[in-house]
């Protein structure tokens, strides 16, 4: 007897992944996962990096422009010491680029906030997502720091040596496009970004902020990412940024050596020793 086709369809089996197939499946997807998961991440990461370089350009524009409205002048660039002549700093006068009280974990994010607004710096860039670098931590309003150079902190190892400290734009040598201004350094030093004139060895610890290197912005206007070469230095800056601590060190390899050169000269436009490497 014939079926009708109607019955026909009924009596044909619904077809079925077999657990083999299920499981090549799920096999294909995780090896595709894993080919994508690294160029997603690299793709994030210089997306942040890109967001950060402009942050860099964004407060020097705004730095430059406070110069051209106050003769030439160089905003106060250690946070935490504005309007004060210490030991660190004479700056009676001048407010601070970013007017901060107190730098303790305790701060709440409204205060830290208001710190921003208080500064010199705020009117000339009203953006305060400027001044955190995408990758910061949680809590961290402002991940840039000054050069101490750049009429920031004044530790007694640099007092008194000619044209070290400058309060002048024009003082800046021997080049304003090799001389930074702002360096992504998250809060690990966070009144002022600290290199020494004339020790051969690290102050403030290098940062690691976007893969082995991080950003800098220059009395040009122009900004750059830095890539450290030296093995020592990339392991040094990563594992201080872990501990939150800043380490003094000496490097021990010619390319840590050059990475040191490379932002003391960029700091102070010269070195006070005379190299070794």
């Amino acid at each position: 007897m014939n079926l009708s086709p109607t019955a026909s369809r009924w009596q044909v089996k619904p077809s079925a992944f077999t657990l083999i197939e299920l499981l090549v499946v799920i096999a294909i997807i995780a090896i595709l996962m894993a080919i994508l998961m690294p160029a997603l991440s690299r793709a994030r990461e210089q997306g942040r990096r890109a967001a950060c370089l402009s942050n860099c350009k964004q407060l020097t524009l705004a730095w430059m422009m406070y110069c051209d409205e106050n003769d030439d002048k160089i905003v106060n660039g250690a946070a935490g010491f504005g309007n004060q002549d210490t030991g660190w700093g004479k700056h009676i006068g001048e407010r601070a680029w970013i007017e901060v009280d107190s730098f303790g974990p305790d701060v709440d994010w409204d205060t830290r906030i208001q710190q921003i607004k208080d500064g010199a710096l705020y009117p000339y860039t009203k953006n305060v997502k400027a001044y955190r670098c995408p990758t910061g931590k949680r809590g961290e309003a402002v991940t840039y720091a000054t050069a101490f150079s750049m009429n920031a902190v004044n530790h007694p190892w640099s007092q008194g040596i000619k044209g070290a400290h400058v309060k002048m734009r024009n003082e800046i040598k021997p080049n304003p496009a090799t001389r930074f201004v702002y360096i992504d350094e998250g809060s690990l030093s966070p009144d002022a970004f600290a290199a020494y004139i004339h020790l051969e060895q690290w102050f403030d610890s290098p940062p690691i902020r976007h893969g082995n290197g991080t950003n800098l912005s220059f009395a040009d206007g122009h900004a750059e990412y830095w890539k450290w070469r030296g093995r020592e230095t990339v392991a040094q800056g990563k594992s201080d940024e872990e501990h939150n601590r800043t380490t003094l060190f000496v490097p021990e390899t010619q390319e840590g050596f050059e990475d040191l050169y490379r932002i003391q000269k960029a700091c102070w436009g010269r070195l006070e020793y005379e190299p070794s490497h």
